[in-house]
C-alpha cells in the first residue's frame, strides 16, 4: 500500500509518497503560508501535486502537524502555529482531500518514524525526543503510538527539570505559563539563554557547540551544563517509561556527542543497579516528520 504523509510545519509544508517498502518516491515542499485556510490549501495542493507526479491517487493521507487535538471538542490546542488553535483541522483537511486523513503531533509522528525503520527499528519501546526550539515527545510500543487520555502522551517538556538545584529554582519562564519546564532549560533557545545569563554572550547552540570545541572554557560548561539537564530530565522518562531506545531528534540532537555522552550521564540518576535504555541519534532526521505521518496508518497483515 502506498501511502502519502505530509508533514504541516511552521516554517515549511512537505508532502511525500511513501512505497510499500518505506522509500520516498516523491518529494514536494513549500513554505508556510499565512492564515488557516491557505494552510489548507496548501496541503491539498500538494498531495495533488505529488499524486499527479506519481500518477496514481492515493486513498490514505497522515499529516503530521504542531499542538494536539483535544479529544473532546475536537479543536486544536498548544501549536505554536496559532493559527491552527480552536479550529477543526482533522475535519477541515478530509473535506478539502475528500478522503480520510490521519493526524498526529509532530513529535509523535518522528517517534513513529524511527520507531518503524529507523534508529529504533527492531525495539520494543521507543522514546522519541525533539530537541529544538521546544523540547517534545512520544512514545511508541510495538509499533503503536501511545496517545493517551487526553492526547498528550509523551509530553516530557512541560514535566519540571528533577533535582534542581538552589540556583534552579524557581526556573525560567516557560511559554505553557509555568516556570522551569525541561523545555525552559533544554531547549536551543534554553540553552542559549542559559548561556547568555551567566557570560553575556547570546549564542546559538550551535555557535556555542563551536565555541567549545575551539576550547572555550564557558561555552564547554555551559554544555556541560546543559547535558547534565538533560539526562536529569532524561532519567524520569527511564524510570517511567523503562524504553528499550531514545531517539534524539531536533537540532540539538546533532551536537557531536550528545547520544553517547546521554548515555553514560543518565545512568547515576536511574532507579536501576544495570541500566540498558540505549540513547541514539535519529536516522532519518528532518524526513521523520513526513515519514511518520505516511507511517499513521495501519499496517497491512503482514508487515
Amino acid at each position: 500500500m502506498h501511502r502519502i504523509g505530509v508533514d504541516l510545519g511552521g516554517t515549511k509544508i512537505e508532502a511525500a509518497l511513501m512505497a510499500p517498502d518505506g522509500r520516498l518516491t516523491v518529494r514536494r515542499r513549500v513554505d508556510t503560508p499565512s492564515g488557516y485556510e491557505t494552510k489548507i490549501a496548501a496541503v491539498r495542493d500538494l498531495v495533488a501535486a505529488v499524486e499527479a507526479e506519481a500518477g496514481m491517487s492515493v486513498p490514505r493521507v497522515g499529516v503530521g502537524h504542531p499542538g494536539s487535538l483535544n479529544p473532546r471538542t475536537g479543536l486544536m490546542r498548544n501549536a505554536n502555529s496559532t493559527e491552527l488553535n480552536g479550529r477543526p483541522l482533522d475535519r477541515d483537511l478530509q473535506e478539502a482531500l475528500a478522503r480520510p486523513v490521519a493526524l498526529a503531533n509532530d513529535a509523535n509522528c518522528f517517534a513513529l518514524s524511527e520507531a518503524r525503520d529507523g534508529a529504533g527499528a527492531g525495539a520494543r519501546v521507543v522514546f522519541g525526543v525533539i530537541l529544538g526550539t521546544g523540547v517534545g515527545g512520544g512514545v511508541v510500543i510495538d509499533g503503536a503510538l501511545v496517545i493517551g487520555q487526553d492526547g498528550n502522551a509523551g509530553e516530557w517538556g512541560h514535566t519540571a527539570l528533577p533535582r534542581s538545584s538552589a540556583d534552579e529554582t524557581p526556573g525560567p519562564a516557560c511559554k505553557c505559563g509555568l516556570a522551569g519546564c525541561v523545555e525552559a532549560w533544554c531547549s536551543g533557545p534554553g540553552l542559549s539563554r542559559d548561556h547568555e545569563s551567566r557570560t553575556g554572550d547570546r549564542l546559538t547552540g550551535e555557535e556555542i557547540a563551536a565555541r567549545a570545541a575551539a576550547g572555550d572554557a564557558a561555552a564547554a560548561h555551559s554544555l556541560t551544563l546543559h547535558r547534565d539537564r538533560l539526562a536529569r530530565s532524561l532519567s524520569t522518562v527511564v524510570n517511567v517509561l523503562d524504553p528499550d531506545v531514545v531517539v534524539l531528534g531536533g537540532g540539538l540532537s546533532n551536537l557531536e556527542t550528545l547520544p553517547a555522552d546521554l548515555e553514560i550521564e543518565v545512568k547515576p540518576y536511574v532507579f536501576s543497579d544495570e541500566p540498558r535504555t540505549k540513547i541514539r541519534r535519529h536516522l532519518h532526521g528532518d524526513s521523520s516528520g513526513v515519514r511518520g505521518a505516511a507511517w499513521l496508518w495501519p499496517l497491512e497483515p503482514g508487515r
